[in-house]
C-alpha cells in the first residue's frame, strides 16, 4: 500500500516501493513517545523497529531488514536470553522501539526489556484472580501490548485493559473491557488505531457475547462498540452495531435457542488490520456458544457475525461490509485468524486485498474495499465442506457435517487448520506463509436433557464413553496429526512449496527482506527457510516450543531475530501427553534473541519427571465409570488432557495426591484449594457425586496406566 503524510511523504513513497527501505530512506526512529499512527504507517522507514503487532498496519509480518541472509544465516547464534517468571505457554509477539523490548508472559505480565542485552527495565503484573484461569479456554496466554504516544497498553486475562507508561511500567489507567461476572477473557493484543484503542474478548466456548470496543487512548473513554452477536431481546444497545442488526443481522438468528441466555458468541480475540487509505478497520470474529447450531439457534440461519471478517469505521465503528467464512458455524471454525493486507496483481488488475487463512481450512482473498470474494481455495485436508461458491461465497457443505443425527469425524477439528499463530507474507515472493495443520475431531451433538457442561458451553460431546484405546490405538490417532509451513500463492491459488513438521501446532512466522522465513516448532527448534524454495538454511535447538510471532529488529547495524519460548497454550494443554513427543519442563518461559555471531548459551535442558504417587483401589460400577468419563470429557479434559493423560502443562491426574480419598479430590474440584493456582472450583456445575464419579474415572485411568511393580 502506498501512503503520505505531511512531513512523511517523501520516505513512505520510496519505502512503499522498495520494502527492503534501503539507508538512504530511512529516517530516525520514533522513541516510544513518537510512535503514533504517522510512525506506523510509514514502518518501512524505520525498518529497525516492530511498532506495531504486525509491525505495520497491514499486518504483514514482513521486515526490510536484510542483513542477515540466506548466506550467513548459519552463522546466527543466541544474543541474549531472559527468563520471564511465568511457566505456561507464550505466544506474545514484542514490540521494540527506542532500544527497549516490550513482551508479555502468561497471566498478562509486561515487561520492559533492553534489547540489546536482555536487561530487564521493569515489570508489571496486573495481579489477575488465577481462579479465572479456568475460564480461559486456552491456557491464560497473552498475544502482547500496543505501544502509542508513551504509553504501552496491555489486555488482562480477566477482562481489563491497562496503560501502562513505557518508561516506568506505572499505572496511567485502566478500565474494565468485560461483565467480570461472565466467563470473558482477553488473550490479543490491542491495537490503537487514530488515537483509540481497540480491543475485543474472548470466552464463546463458555458462553458469551462477542464484541469490539474503542478506547481514547490518552484517557480510557470508551469511544464505540460493535457487537458481533445480537441483544438477547433483538434490542438496540445505544451501540455502533445497532443500525446493521435492526436491517440484516438480527433476522439470521432464531427467536428462540440457547443463544439468548449464552451468549452467542462470535468473540474477537485476536485478528485485526487497518487501511489508512480506505480508513476500514478489520476484525476477525469467532465461534458460536453454543457451538452446535441445532441447540444455539434450532430454526438455523446464518447468524451474523460469527465466523466473519467485518470491516469497520474506526472512528465511529459504523459498519462497511463483512464476509461470512462459515454461515451457521457449528464446529468452532472461528475466522479470528490473521488476517494480512496486500496488493496483489490479478490478472490484469492491482486489486487491494485482505487475505486469511481461518481455521475451517480454505484461504480467502478479499476485496479489502468492498468485501468481494476473489478466491477461496483449501489450503489443508477438508472433509466439511467440498469448496466455495464463488457466485454466493458459501462453502459447498457435506451433508453429514453437522452431526445432526450420527457422529463426524470432522477434518479439521476445532483447533482447526490453522489457529491463532501469525501468517506472514512476503512482497518479494508474493506468497503468504501459513502455519497450517491436520487436527481431526469426532463431533458428537449433545443429547437433549444431557447433564450440562460445568464450565464449557458448546452443545457438542467433546469424547465417546467406551473402552480405553489401547496404546498402539493411541499411537495411530496421534500419527494422524500432521504440521506444516505452506507457502501459498494467493494469485496461483496454490502452494509453492510446502514443509512437513512432526507434529501440528508449529509456531507463528516472520518473512525478511534478507530472502528468508522464520518459524518456531513445537519439538522445541527454531528455523530459517529459504523463502522462494523452502529449503531449510538455519535450525538451533530452544529447548521450549517457540511458538509466538517471530520479529526482527536493529541496533548498531546489528539485525537481530527475537521470539518468544515456553511450555504451554491450547494444544499442548488439551491434547495430552500421547499427542507430543516430548512432555514439558516446570521451567519458566523465555525471550530468545539472535544474531549473526552470537555466543551465549541457553542452560541445560531439565527433563521433566513427575512424582508417581501410587493409585488409589479402583472403585465404581461399569455404568458409574462410563459416566465419570463423559463428566471428566464434558469438564476436564481440556485442562488435563484425554483419557487424563496431561502434556505437563497443569497437573497429571493420574499421579497427583488430590484422587486419593473422597474428601481430597472434593477440597480441590468443589472447595477450590488450588483456585490461586488457576484450578477453579466447581460448585456451580457438578455435584458432590458426580464430582466422586469422575474420581472413579480417573482412579481407574491410574491404575490401567501404573508402572509395573520393580521385580523383586
Amino acid at each position: 500500500m502506498k501512503h503520505g503524510l505531511i512531513g512523511l511523504a517523501a520516505f513512505a513513497a520510496l519505502a512503499s516501493c522498495n520494502p527492503q527501505a534501503p539507508e538512504s530512506t530511512r529516517v530516525l526512529a520514533p522513541s516510544a513517545i513518537g510512535v503514533d499512527g504517522a510512525a506506523i504507517i510509514n514502518a518501512d522507514a524505520t525498518p529497525d523497529v516492530w511498532l506495531s503487532h504486525g509491525r505495520t498496519y497491514s499486518e504483514q509480518r514482513f521486515s526490510p531488514l536484510e542483513s542477515v541472509t540466506g548466506a550467513n544465516v548459519g552463522e546466527l547464534g543466541l544474543a541474549w536470553m531472559s527468563e520471564l517468571d511465568t511457566a505456561r505457554g507464550m505466544e506474545a509477539t514484542p514490540i521494540v522501539v527506542d532500544g527497549v523490548m516490550y513482551v508479555t508472559s502468561a497471566w498478562s505480565v509486561v515487561y520492559a526489556l533492553d534489547a540489546k542485552t536482555g536487561e530487564r527495565k521493569w515489570k508489571y503484573d496486573p495481579g489477575v484472580d488465577k481462579s479465572r484461569g479456568g475460564m480461559a479456554c486456552c491456557d491464560v496466554v497473552n498475544r502482547g501490548v500496543a505501544l502509542w504516544k508513551g504509553k504501552v497498553y496491555v489486555g488482562t486475562i480477566d477482562g481489563r485493559l491497562v496503560a501502562l507508561d513505557a518508561a516506568t511500567g506505572e499505572v496511567a489507567w485502566e478500565t474494565v473491557t468485560v461483565d467480570q461476572s461472565k466467563p470473558y477473557t482477553i488473550t490479543g493484543a490491542p491495537r490503537v488505531v487514530k488515537g483509540k484503542v481497540l480491543i475485543g474478548n474472548g470466552g464463546a466456548e463458555l458462553g458469551v457475547r462477542g464484541y469490539i470496543t474503542a478506547y481514547d487512548a490518552e484517557t480510557g473513554e470508551q469511544a464505540w462498540r460493535f457487537y458481533f452477536a445480537p441483544n438477547p431481546d433483538k434490542q438496540p444497545d445505544g451501540a455502533a452495531s445497532d443500525k446493521v442488526f435492526a436491517e440484516t443481522a438480527n433476522a439470521t438468528w432464531d427467536d428462540a435457542g440457547a443463544w439468548r441466555t449464552d451468549g452467542g458468541g462470535g468473540t474477537a480475540w485476536d485478528a485485526m488490520a487497518y487501511d489508512p487509505d480506505l480508513d476500514i478497520l478489520y476484525v476477525g470474529t469467532g465461534n458460536g456458544s453454543p457451538w452446535n447450531r441445532t441447540i444455539r439457534s434450532p430454526s438455523g440461519g446464518d447468524n451474523l457475525f460469527l465466523s466473519s471478517i467485518v470491516a469497520l469505521k474506526p472512528d465511529t465503528g459504523d459498519y462497511v461490509w463483512h464476509y461470512q467464512t462459515t454461515p451457521g458455524e457449528t464446529w468452532d471454525y472461528t475466522a479470528t485468524q490473521h488476517i494480512i493486507l496486500a496488493d496483489l496483481t490479478i490478472g490484469d488488475q492491482v486489486r487491494k486485498v485482505a487475505m486469511q487463512a481461518p481455521k475451517n481450512g480454505f484461504f480467502y482473498v478479499l476485496d479489502r474495499a468492498t468485501g468481494e470474494l476473489l478466491s477461496a481455495d483449501m489450503f489443508q485436508p477438508v472433509n466439511w465442506a467440498t469448496g466455495v461458491d464463488l457466485t454466493t461465497g458459501r462453502p459447498i457443505e457435506t451433508p453429514e457435517a453437522r452431526f445432526l443425527e450420527t457422529p463426524f469425524a470432522a477434518v479439521p477439528g476445532p483447533l482447526g487448520s490453522h489457529n491463532w499463530h501469525p501468517m506472514a507474507f512476503s512482497p518479494q515472493t508474493g506468497l503468504v506463509y501459513i502455519p497450517a495443520q491436520v487436527i481431526p475431531q469426532i463431533y458428537v451433538a449433545e443429547q437433549p436433557g444431557a447433564t450440562p457442561q460445568a464450565l464449557w458451553n458448546t452443545g457438542v460431546e467433546f469424547a465417546q464413553a467406551g473402552p480405553t484405546p489401547t496404546l498402539n490405538e493411541r499411537q495411530a490417532l496421534r500419527a494422524a496429526l500432521k504440521g506444516q509451513l505452506v507457502a501459498w500463492d494467493p494469485v496461483a491459488k496454490k502452494p509453492r512449496w510446502v514443509v512437513d513438521y512432526p507434529t501440528p501446532w508449529n509456531g507463528g512466522v516472520l518473512a525478511t527482506a534478507g530472502g528468508l522465513v522464520f518459524q518456531g516448532g513445537l519439538d522445541g527448534r527454531f528455523r530459517a527457510y529459504d523463502a522462494a524454495t523452502g529449503e531449510k538454511r538455519w535450525e538451533v535447538e530452544t529447548k521450549y516450543p517457540t511458538l509466538s510471532g517471530p520479529i526482527s529488529y536493529e541496533i548498531a547495524g546489528e539485525q537481530y531475530i527475537a521470539v518468544t519460548a515456553g511450555w504451554g497454550t491450547a494444544f499442548p494443554l488439551t491434547a495430552g501427553g500421547d499427542a507430543l513427543e516430548t512432555v514439558g519442563s516446570p521451567e519458566l518461559g523465555r525471550v530468545l534473541v539472535f544474531k549473526v555471531g552470537g555466543t551465549a548459551e541457553l542452560p541445560e535442558f531439565e527433563t521433566f519427571e513427575a512424582d508417581l504417587i501410587p493409585p488409589a483401589a479402583r472403585f465404581g460400577t461399569e455404568d458409574q465409570l462410563a459416566l465419570g468419563r463423559t463428566l471428566y470429557d464434558r469438564n476436564c479434559m481440556v485442562c488435563h488432557g484425554p483419557l487424563v493423560v496431561s502434556s505437563g502443562v497443569v497437573q497429571d491426574l493420574r499421579w497427583a495426591q488430590a484422587p486419593a480419598t473422597k474428601a481430597t479430590f472434593a477440597e480441590v474440584v468443589l472447595g477450590g484449594k488450588y483456585a490461586s493456582a488457576g484450578m477453579p472450583a466447581f460448585t456451580n456445575g457438578l455435584t458432590a457425586d458426580e464430582v466422586e464419579m469422575i474420581r472413579a474415572y480417573v482412579v481407574m485411568r491410574a491404575n490401567e496406566d501404573a508402572p509395573a511393580p520393580a521385580p523383586q
